[in-house]
C-alpha cells in the first residue's frame, strides 16, 4: 500500500511566468497576467511634399521632398498618441507623423525662385527623422538636365522590404525616387502624385499651361510585436488602421488620423 504524503510545504515567493522564444530568439511571456508587450518595433514615415506647379512660359515645376523616416524599438510601452501625416497639395509641405516620442518630418516643397538656368526650380528637401527622405528633383529647360527624385529608406517591418519617402521628379519627366516619388510632368503635362502611405513627394508640373505639380503622398505609422501578447486594448476612433499577423508578429498599420493607442 502506498505511503501517504506528509508534511507538504507551501511554495513561497512569486512563480515565474511561462515563456517561449520568438523567431528572433527573444523570450516572450505567455503568463495570462502579462498584457503589455515587452518591446514594440515601430516605423514612422512623414508625408511627402507636393510638387511645384509650372508657370506658363516661365518656370518648370520641381519635385517635392519625400517624408522623413524613423525606425526604433520601444520597451514595454503603455500608451502613445499616434499621428499620421496627411497628403499635401501642389507646392505644399508634407505633414509630420509621430508616435512613441518620435517624429518624422514632412517633406519640403521645392523652391519658388529661379534655378541655375533661369527657367528651373530647385527640388524640395526630404523630411527629417532617424533618416532623411529623398530630395525632390530639379526642373529643367535650358539649364542643367532635369534630375530625378532622391531614393527613400527601406524597412521590412511589414514582413517584406518596402521603401518609403522617395522624392518627386522634376519637370521635364524626372523619375520619382524609389519609395513612392511621383514623376515630373512633360512640357505640357501635370506631375504625378506621390504614393499614398509611402510618404512620396509629388512630381513637378510642366511649363505650358501652368501645369500642376503632383500631390504629396500621405505618411504611415507601422508597429509590430510578438503575437504571444494580446491585441492592443484600445485604439482611438480617429485612427484608421489594419491588423495582420505574420512571422510570429502582430503588425498594426496606421494609415490616417490621430489618436491614442493603449496596450
Amino acid at each position: 500500500m502506498p505511503t501517504p504524503l506528509r508534511n507538504r510545504k507551501s511554495i513561497a515567493g512569486t512563480l515565474s511566468p511561462r515563456s517561449r522564444r520568438s523567431n528572433s530568439g527573444q523570450v516572450h511571456s505567455l503568463w495570462v497576467g502579462v498584457t503589455t508587450p515587452d518591446s514594440v518595433e515601430v516605423v514612422i514615415v512623414g508625408g511627402g511634399a507636393g510638387g511645384n506647379q509650372g508657370l506658363d512660359g516661365v518656370y518648370y515645376g520641381s519635385g517635392g521632398g519625400g517624408g522623413g523616416f524613423t525606425s526604433a524599438t520601444v520597451s514595454s510601452p503603455s500608451s502613445t498618441t499616434i499621428t499620421v501625416g496627411a497628403a499635401a497639395g501642389t507646392g505644399a509641405n508634407g505633414s509630420s507623423s509621430s508616435g512613441f516620442g518620435y517624429t518624422s518630418g514632412g517633406g519640403q516643397a521645392g523652391s519658388t525662385t529661379s534655378g541655375p538656368g533661369g527657367s528651373q526650380r530647385y527640388g524640395g528637401a526630404g523630411g527629417t527623422g532617424t533618416s532623411t527622405g529623398g530630395a525632390g528633383g530639379l526642373s529643367s529647360s535650358n539649364g542643367p538636365p532635369t534630375t530625378n527624385g532622391g531614393n527613400g529608406n527601406a524597412s521590412s517591418i511589414s514582413g517584406s522590404s518596402v521603401t518609403y519617402g522617395g522624392g518627386g521628379g522634376g519637370s521635364i519627366s524626372g523619375v520619382g525616387g524609389t519609395g513612392g516619388g511621383g514623376t515630373g510632368g512633360a512640357v505640357n503635362t501635370a506631375g504625378t502624385a506621390g504614393t499614398v502611405n509611402r510618404g512620396g513627394g509629388g512630381g513637378g508640373g510642366g511649363v505650358t499651361g501652368s501645369q500642376a505639380g503632383g500631390g504629396g503622398g500621405s505618411g504611415v505609422v507601422i508597429l509590430r510585436y510578438a503575437d504571444s501578447f494580446p491585441d492592443i486594448s484600445s485604439i482611438a476612433v480617429g485612427l484608421t488602421y489594419s491588423l495582420t499577423t505574420s512571422g510570429g508578429y502582430k503588425i498594426y498599420t496606421f494609415t490616417a488620423g490621430t489618436g491614442t493607442v493603449t496596450f
